[in-house]
């Protein structure tokens, strides 16, 4: 990326709609826009305008009206991108669009590249690389719960906190190193003892913030559940009613389901993908054989087993389903959840509602069993607040900071691998020197999560991801 040019584009979603907004950033911004728009009545021209202020005009182009615009502008450094910042707010028209956006760049503009405008905002010190990818989580955002997580990076959450690590690290690496200069006189000026105390906390942290991972990502993708059991157990008509829609196709001939079905349901503020698959069962069908192998595969990808079985089976036949999957790899850390389905036709069956584990010996201590009637929706709710409540277990405090980042989340067990290194160092009495080298280490990696040490490459992987207009 040229930063020298003064980029263009489109910063609202593509098609048709009653507003869009063409944006510019850079040097030329005010003179490029100002070659094809007229203001009304006495306003000024954009040159001369101050900043946060917004113009009523219209685009020309040779002498011809191209539309009505209001324009608002943004000047350097008091911009998103640190840079002169004009942004067109036009009629929603496709033609209308793309005809601004062609008069910029014949008159000086170049075609933003996916994420530019971020990036220049990264470069020109308004946010750090952090932050800079909390825009784009915050874009792609579709539950609260990610939401919320996305703008607390975005604001400095995440930031702030690595930021105090790094401080705490340099002083004592300065430290460490001035010893370096003074080695013939064996002379200390870092606190060993302080520096391990440090060394500790910054490992815990660091600890908590890779642990958050797990949850972290489970909420940035959505939770994945996957209904599994026999065939004709309800295992779509379950899918229907949560979705409340003809997903999935429902009939008395048992083997129906030969493919994952899978859609998304909100609770709780929780995005959950919930996949109907098919039902497991012993088969000549190499058709359906093959819908089994993909059952295993989602429970393989999956969070959450809805293990479904009839009121009416024999509950040892029941348990043995339950032990004969638990030996299976695909099973293994999975949160359990046994769904005695169709409890409405048992005559002398248990109510709907959470029960015991008693009945069937093979489930573990943290599975749990609970009768439903998907028919009837009995016992609906009650799963979906179970659902949620398996989700919570792993969460951290309503303040705690959340990872949701791959790169942030190798960059954070990285370093911590560094700090364990430079602790058992101290341990050992290792010289100065070497300590130094695992230090350093902790720092280059916290580094790279906020963008204090980068690489063009990395960089290029970042924006490359966002899309065009921001």
């Amino acid at each position: 990326m040229n930063e020298e040019k003064t980029i263009a584009a489109i910063a609202t979603p593509p098609g048709n709609g009653a507003i869009a907004i063409i944006r510019l950033s850079g040097s030329r911004a005010f003179e490029i826009s100002g070659k094809i728009f007229r203001p009304s009545g006495e306003d000024t021209q954009l040159q001369r305008r101050p900043g946060y202020t917004m113009a009523r005009g219209s685009i020309h182009d040779s002498g011809k009206i191209v539309d009505d615009v209001l324009v608002s502008i943004f000047r350097s450094p008091r911009s998103y991108t640190g840079e002169d910042v004009v942004e067109i707010s036009c009629h929603g028209s496709v033609y209308i669009q793309q005809k601004i956006l062609r008069l910029l760049i014949d008159n000086g503009a170049s075609f933003a590249a996916p994420g530019e405008f971020t990036r220049r905002a990264f470069l020109n010190g308004k946010m750090d690389l952090s932050q800079a990818e909390a825009v784009a989580d915050l874009i792609a955002s579709e539950s609260e719960a990610f939401h919320k997580i996305a703008m607390q990076q975005m604001r400095g959450g995440f930031s702030s906190e690595l930021r105090t690590l790094r401080s705490r690290l340099l002083e004592f690496i300065s430290l460490v190193e001035l010893e370096l200069d003074f080695s013939e006189e064996d002379v200390e000026f870092a606190d060993r003892a302080e520096l391990k105390r440090l060394l500790s906390i910054i490992g815990s942290m660091l600890g908590s913030l890779t642990s958050s991972f797990a949850f972290g990502n489970v909420i940035k993708n959505g939770i994945p559940v996957v209904i599994a059991g026999k065939p004709n157990v309800g295992k779509s008509t379950l899918l229907n009613i949560l979705l409340r829609e003809e997903k999935a196709l429902v009939s008395e001939v048992p083997g129906t389901t030969r493919d994952a079905i899978e859609d998304v349901i909100h609770l709780a503020g929780m995005t959950f993908r919930f996949i109907d698959t098919a039902g497991i069962r012993e088969t000549t069908d190499k058709v359906e054989i093959m819908g089994i192998k993909r059952t295993m595969d989602k429970i393989r990808q999956a969070r959450i087993i809805l293990l479904m079985a009839e009121a009416t089976d024999n509950p040892e036949h029941i348990d043995h389903l339950v032990c004969e999957l638990r030996k299976k790899k695909e099973f293994d850390g999975k949160k359990l959840v046994l769904l005695i389905n169709k409890s409405d036709l048992k005559e002398q069956g248990e109510k709907t509602g959470s029960t015991g584990n008693n009945m069937f010996p093979s489930l573990g201590k943290n599975d749990r069993v609970l009768r439903i009637s998907a028919k009837t929706q009995q016992g609906l709710e009650e799963l979906k607040d179970m659902l949620v409540s398996i989700v919570n277990e792993g969460k951290p405090g309503e303040n705690d900071v959340v990872v949701t980042n791959m790169r942030h989340y190798e960059a954070l067990k990285n370093a911590h691998e560094a700090v364990k290194r430079a602790t058992e160092g101290l341990d050992n009495l290792l010289p100065g020197d070497l300590l130094a080298m695992d230090i350093r280490e902790v720092l280059h990696y916290l580094g790279e999560i906020t963008g204090q040490i980068t690489t063009d490459e990395i960089l290029g992987n970042i924006f490359k991801n966002f899309c065009i207009g921001k």
